[in-house]
């Protein structure tokens, strides 16, 4: 039997494993560049390693349309999710379907100029924009991470498990950070249980001590400065003295530990003293007079013809939405607005109106339920009317069940507007009060503002601390956004309510409970 060389085998050997080896580092690379191609195809790669790349949920473009501009020179990622949930709402007549529509016609303009959405395409601020894609049957064989993520939330059909899926993708194929920006609370406990960097959408959102603060600012003078305030009702003070004090705001003028007096800083920078009445009057009904500083101070921004906006905030108690209404009646029944008009949040501004039984007035009823409280305390007959006009009141009133306002409402001297329905309008010569103004967000109010025609005033009152809107917080609810967008302007005033006069129970409540 013939031995074969040994030499000759071992060559023949080693050639073969070299092309076998070969062969397959070129199927491995040819792999590696299928990947990789998929992977830019995916929108998974930036088009850069250097920027951020933030992964914006659903809410957040409801929230705000114009965030896509908001992100400077970083890579926005915009899930493929996002856009089929956009799509449940764009159909809606409200505030929310407006917003949908708004991003539909924005993306669509931004992606016209690009070739592939999922490369990316420019954006104004010098970042870029670009559609990401999960494709579970590609990515999770082409990921180590996906594996462990789809282990803790198995449900590949929940679209936050989806676009948090994507999330992974992207943070695993790029050397960059990868945020989640998103509003939902739960989705970012989800995200830090996977390790995935996320944050709140911070653009609204004022700074803590606008809305944690509720002191009057003091101004410190000498006792023969405040002797001059008290005698001419205005105070000229050199600018660093009132540095850092808005137009319209509301201080203390304080002499030493126990002088002081109110004052509002006005449009050409002086210190005036409050110009209001003793009580707020109201024909043939209760007048209301202002118990405690914080109310005089209200009361003067809402007689002021000069203010066109007023913010207040307040907790529950003290008094904001009954000053708010009285002043509102004071001013009307002294022609100096055409009528009333009152309004509330149905939760958000989006919810139909349509399933509670009757007409407009008694489906907003239950929600506007605080105003007609404050209508029917300052508007019941006054005690000191004689028999003769408390007959004649009576007589007017007809039926036994009817209320003073009724006949106001009738002819539509008081109005009840469904905020739901205000898209479009264009309001003139009305006293607006718009009460729990804190559960609109941003866009909402931005909205109500824009429907204000001249002549009107419109009041904002609300409590930051009571939010039901589960989309925004103390700090960005359209209250606080409205104030803090507004402050400084001429034409606008805030005023905070600290201390509760409804009764002893109801402030202790507030306080401690």
């Amino acid at each position: 039997m013939i031995q074969p060389n040994s030499q000759e085998q071992t060559r023949l050997f080693t050639d073969t494993k070299a092309k076998t080896s070969s062969k397959g580092k070129k199927s491995t690379a040819r792999t590696k560049r299928v990947s990789k191609s998929r992977i830019q195809d995916f929108g998974i790669q930036a088009p850069s390693g250097v920027a951020k790349n933030f992964v914006l949920d659903t809410n957040v473009l409801l929230h705000d349309p114009g965030c896509l501009n908001r992100f400077k020179d970083n890579h926005l990622c915009i899930p493929a999710d996002v856009l089929a949930e956009l799509d449940k709402f764009k159909g809606e007549q409200s505030e929310r379907g407006a917003n949908a529509r708004q991003v539909h016609r924005k993306l669509t303009e931004m992606f016209a100029s690009g070739e592939n959405v999922t490369r990316g395409v420019p954006t104004d601020g010098g970042g870029t924009i670009r559609l990401v894609i999960y494709d579970p049957a590609f990515c999770e064989k082409n990921s180590q991470e996906l594996g462990q993520f789809l282990r803790i939330f198995p449900d590949r059909e929940q679209v936050d498990h989806r676009i948090l899926a994507a999330t992974v993708l992207l943070k695993e194929h790029n050397s960059a950070p990868v945020v989640l920006v998103t509003k939902d609370l739960n989705m970012q406990l989800k995200a830090r249980a996977v390790n995935i960097e996320c944050e709140d959408y911070l653009n609204d959102k004022v700074d803590p001590i606008e809305v944690s603060s509720y002191d009057m600012r003091c101004v410190e003078v000498d006792p023969s400065e405040l002797q001059r305030f008290a005698s001419s009702g205005e105070l000229v003070l050199e600018h660093p003295r009132r540095k850092e004090i808005v137009l319209n705001q509301y201080v203390l003028l304080k002499a030493g530990e126990k002088q002081t007096m109110p004052a509002r800083l006005d449009s050409e920078g002086t210190f005036v003293r409050l110009q209001i009445p003793e009580v707020l009057r109201i024909p043939d009904g209760h007048h209301l007079k202002p118990l405690n500083l914080g109310q005089k101070c209200l009361i003067d921004a809402l007689l002021n013809p000069e203010i066109s906006l007023v913010t207040c905030y307040g907790q529950a108690g003290t008094g904001k939405t009954l000053v708010a209404v009285a002043a509102g009646l004071h001013e009307m029944f002294n022609r100096r607005y055409n009528g009333l008009t009152v309004s509330r949040p149905v939760v958000s501004m989006g919810d139909q109106l349509g399933f509670l039984p009757g007409s407009l007035d008694d489906k907003m009823r239950p929600w506007l339920q605080p105003i007609y409280d404050a209508l029917d305390l300052l508007m019941q007959p006054n005690s000191n009317q004689g028999p003769r006009r408390k007959q004649q009141k009576k007589e007017n009133l007809g039926d036994a069940a009817s209320k003073p306002y009724d006949e106001l409402i009738e002819r539509g001297i008081i109005e009840i507007e469904a905020l739901c329905y205000i898209r479009g309008r264009s309001i003139p010569n009305r006293f607006f009060i718009l009460d729990e103004a804190q559960q609109l967000t941003p866009q909402e109010a931005k909205t109500v503002v824009t429907r204000m025609s001249r002549g009107s005033k419109l009041v904002l009152v609300g409590d930051p601390a009571q939010i039901d809107n589960p989309y925004v917080d103390s700090r960005s609810n359209g209250l606080v956004f409205t104030r803090n967008r507004l402050k400084g302007q001429a034409f606008t005033a805030h005023v905070t309510l600290s201390r509760g006069e409804r009764s002893p129970l109801a402030e202790a409540g507030a306080q401690l409970m």
